[in-house]
């Protein structure tokens, strides 16, 4: 399962990280799958484990969260 590159962009800039965010958007696909790309995303300040706690209920569950 894939998110929108714009869910991890907000995701940084909601949290101060406006330069990761323009890097991000610049480098990343449209849409990421994020258990393939996070190694990526760390890199960018990501966390994975985080982000996917903003994704609603039904998608959260695709990738293993409640």
């Amino acid at each position: 399962m894939q998110i929108p590159r714009s869910t991890i962009v907000d995701f940084l800039r909601q949290r101060g990280r406006g330069a990761l965010a323009d890097q991000a958007e610049q480098h990343l696909p449209e849409q990421v799958d994020p258990m393939q790309y996070a190694e990526t995303l760390k890199k960018y300040g990501v966390d994975v484990d985080a982000l996917l706690e903003r994704l609603p209920g039904p998608l959260r569950r695709l990738f293993g969260g409640r």
